[in-house]
């Protein structure tokens, strides 16, 4: 892109709004797969200027960090916020980074006109911009080991970012110089973030822009151990809408903003706001929560719930109350053992009386809101599994169990999708079930009817769909947030499964309402 093709600034036009328009026309001059090889997903001028309102700085001087920058829009919209706050702003440094060499004239354009804004204000904005990888650039932030030969590393007050997103490899250097903040596959927004947490001073201010997808699950458990020790909580806004946010860019990720400040003892409580998209932005819902109920940093799991709604809060305030989960009543969550690919040898289409016993394979598609639909004719979706001596380990004992989805279609109403299974349902020793799927069990013993269909019906309910929502913001359905998520006593469970056994009705309307009837008084305090 040649510099007669660039875009000129309007007279008296804002930094923000002329880094708006440079984003948009880059954007629109690359395909997706170069967006998606940089993990781009320009920050709309709207979503930058409240993420900036979310600074409370006021000083004369400020060092502001941008480790993403892409056209700058954020780092403007933060710098016109504070010189509107602070009457008093005369000095500002600005370091940034931008590896993606398309983009990089943009970025630089962007900069200087800022520059040239800020000393037509009277302020000095001093701007450089690093080609380096941020990460890699800074990987020795991650070593608290510090020696005679150690650089002195100049911090900021406030980190601003809206950062890549997408998967590293394991053997990617970036994941190797985090590897005390991430394990598995990285994403390497967590990487940013946590970098950018060691980067910023005492009582500075770190604003970021991400999917929401690291407040729960095991991959992203290190990260916020390490992430929320440094940084306290201050102000979080959602996006209720999987599509607005970042519509021109084609994003379906949840996002969310969250602002934090790095300080030693932890402000009581944390404002929440959300907004359908980029429409209702000036019209957010705004509730204020005790941190408490927030984030337990001393919890296993250390969850973040980020609850809109008042009935959010309701539903949030019924779960704290309960102290089961499936551990204590001796209840086991596992993956589906049959990895179609791996298993091709012992699948079977159509069942036969040959010398081979089979037994039913359940899918992921099988499983339905209180009804295991089997069989269901796919391509490449085999009805059967033999069973035979090298099978056997794929297969489990057929005894009730409760199957649960791994995943949920962006389509589906509900996030937990499960289905009661009881050893009636087919004449066989073992069953099959595809690794898409989930089976909660009793180890050694057996779960009771009104066990598989009163857990059946709580997973289905509104209830737990809201209350997963609150902490997950993705379609995965993770073993590990099962286990940890509180149950009702063990009573109150099989009451529910009796109540809906004698209704002799497992429709989702008549579960979702004897589900209601038992835990409404709460949703009303």
């Amino acid at each position: 892109m040649g510099n007669k093709n660039f875009l000129h600034p309007i007279e008296n036009e804002l930094p923000s709004r002329y880094a708006d328009r440079l984003g948009v026309l880059y954007s629109s001059s690359v395909g997706l797969k170069h967006k998606k090889e940089y993990g781009q997903f320009f920050t709309p001028v709207g979503i930058a200027s409240l993420m900036a309102s979310f600074s409370e700085f006021t000083g004369s001087s400020v060092r502001v960090l941008d480790p993403g920058c892409g056209s700058a829009v954020l780092s403007c919209a933060l710098i016109e916020h504070i010189f509107n706050s602070s009457k008093n702003l005369s000095y500002v440094e600005l370091i940034a980074y931008e590896t993606d060499t398309k983009l990089i004239p943009i970025s630089e354009h962007s900069l200087s006109y800022l520059e040239k804004w800020g000393n037509q204000h009277g302020i000095k904005i001093k701007t450089t911009l690093y080609t380096e990888d941020f990460i890699l650039h800074n990987s020795g932030c991650f070593n608290d080991t510090d020696d005679l030969f150690s650089k002195s590393i100049a911090k900021f007050d406030i980190v601003i970012s809206n950062p890549p997103y997408f998967k590293l490899s394991i053997d990617d250097k970036r994941a190797k110089a985090a590897k005390v903040v991430v394990n598995g596959h990285p994403n390497i927004y967590a990487i940013f973030m946590a970098l950018s947490a060691k980067l910023v001073k005492n009582n500075g201010e770190l604003i970021f822009i991400t999917p929401r997808s690291y407040a729960a699950g095991r991959y992203f458990k290190l990260f916020r151990e390490f992430f929320f020790n440094l940084i306290d909580l201050d102000k979080a806004h959602l996006f209720i809408s999987r599509k607005d946010t970042f519509s021109r860019d084609k994003v379906l990720q949840e996002t969310v903003i969250i602002k934090g400040t790095k300080r030693y003892k932890s402000e009581p409580q944390v404002v929440i706001s959300s907004s359908s998209g980029l429409g209702d932005l000036n019209e957010p819902l705004i509730k204020t929560f005790p941190k408490k109920d927030i984030m337990d940093l001393h919890s296993n799991e250390k969850i973040l719930y980020l609850p809109t709604t008042d009935y959010d809060e309701a539903v949030l305030a019924v779960f704290k109350n309960w102290k089961g989960n499936l551990a204590k009543y001796n209840i086991k969550i596992s993956t589906g053992p049959v990895v179609a690919f791996r298993a091709s040898d012992y699948l079977r289409e159509n069942y036969n009386n040959g010398t081979v016993q089979l037994a039913p394979l359940f899918w992921l598609h099988n499983v339905k809101q209180m009804v295991l639909e089997w069989p269901i004719v796919k391509p490449n979706k085999s009805q059967y599994i033999n069973i035979e001596k090298k099978s056997i380990p794929l297969l489990i004992p057929n005894k009730n169990y409760i199957f649960l989805r791994r995943f949920s279609s962006k389509d589906d109403k509900n996030r937990l999708i499960a289905a009661p299974y009881f050893c009636n349902f087919i004449e066989s020793d073992f069953i099959g079930v595809e690794n898409k799927v989930n089976y909660i069990y009793r180890p050694n013993a057996f779960l009771e009817r009104n066990e598989v269909v009163g857990l059946c019906a709580l997973l289905n309910s509104v209830l737990f769909d809201t209350f997963f929502r609150i902490f997950n913001g993705n379609v995965n359905v993770s073993a590990t947030e099962l286990k940890e998520m509180s149950l009702p006593p063990l009573a109150t469970i099989q009451e529910i499964g009796d109540t809906v056994l004698l209704s002799n009705d497992f429709s989702i309307e008549n579960t979702n309402r004897i589900v209601n009837n038992y835990f409404e008084p709460a949703y009303c305090t």
